[in-house]
């Protein structure tokens, strides 16, 4: 009888483990010869796996670059934004016939003559425009061009600063409502502040108060605006002016924001100086 040191390492099959199976009958002459054939062909059939392999890694399918996802346009943060139009809103000032000055709204540079775009119920009646750029000079200003019906007023400055910024201007036949409504103006005398919402309503008519017409084909928006925010640029995420500020719905009468804005979209604007949109 074998002993424990006389077992072979490994598991044992069922019954009693240190039972060892009796050896089977010794293969038969065509199960011997099926196993040498095996054997024989076992080395070719090997070496076939692999070209068989790489075919079908060869065969599978690429990813084209025309198949790839395209990735979405990052948004520009709005301190870009601002950084980009804050330079082109100029702050407009009107002299009283006893020569004291009022702030009375915010226009935007929009070519390279330094010509200015606002509304037109900011400059209409004064007997002197003066125009304040972004870095501190002043330089009085005259109306070159006006469309009443729209209240939009170009004006020409008599100088220009040492730099000049320009803005950029959009296309409003691509807002959509809930797009970016991006004002930068000069409400309450408040140089070049940023207010922001979005685009609440586009093709709007109102009222003009105290008088017998209406305007039309405005943006409406609910970005902040107050008294001296007329004539500042309305600009989307990108930084392009698409519209000029001309007033406000207020359910008191008084010129106080209620989240109701209205714009003149900048195709209309820009016919007072024939200028397309970018």
């Amino acid at each position: 009888m074998p002993t424990k040191a006389d077992r072979p390492y490994g598991a044992f099959p069922g019954g009693r483990p240190d039972t060892v199976p009796e050896p089977g009958p010794p293969p038969g002459p065509a199960r011997d010869r099926l196993g040498t054939v095996l054997r024989r062909a076992l080395p070719w059939l090997g070496m076939l796996a692999v070209p068989l392999l790489l075919g079908a890694i060869a065969l599978a399918p690429v990813p084209r670059p025309e198949d790839a996802q395209p990735s979405p346009t990052p948004i520009a943060a709005m301190s870009d934004v601002y950084a980009k139009v804050a330079p082109s809103v100029v702050q407009i000032r009107t002299a009283k016939p006893d020569g004291t000055l009022l702030d009375a709204g915010s226009g935007v540079v929009v070519d390279e003559a330094g010509d200015i775009l606002t509304a037109l119920h900011v400059v209409q009646g004064w007997p002197s425009l003066t125009v304040v750029f972004a870095d501190g000079t002043s330089s009085h200003a005259v109306i070159i061009s006006q469309i009443p019906e729209n209240d939009i007023a170009a004006l020409r400055p008599q100088s220009l600063p040492a730099q000049l910024t320009v803005a950029t201007l959009g296309s409003p036949s691509m807002l959509k409502v809930g797009d970016d409504a991006i004002v930068v103006a000069n409400p309450f005398s408040l140089t070049r502040s940023l207010s922001t919402g979005v685009i609440s309503g586009l093709n709007r008519s109102i009222q003009v108060p105290g008088q017998n017409r209406s305007l039309s084909g405005l943006i409406q928006f609910d970005a902040a605006v107050n008294p001296g925010s007329s004539g500042g640029p309305l600009v989307n995420r990108s930084g392009d002016v698409v519209g000029i500020v001309t007033g406000l719905v207020s359910p008191n009468g008084q010129p106080q924001f209620s989240g109701v804005g209205f714009a003149v979209n900048i195709e209309t604007a820009s016919g007072a100086l024939g200028i397309p949109p970018d």
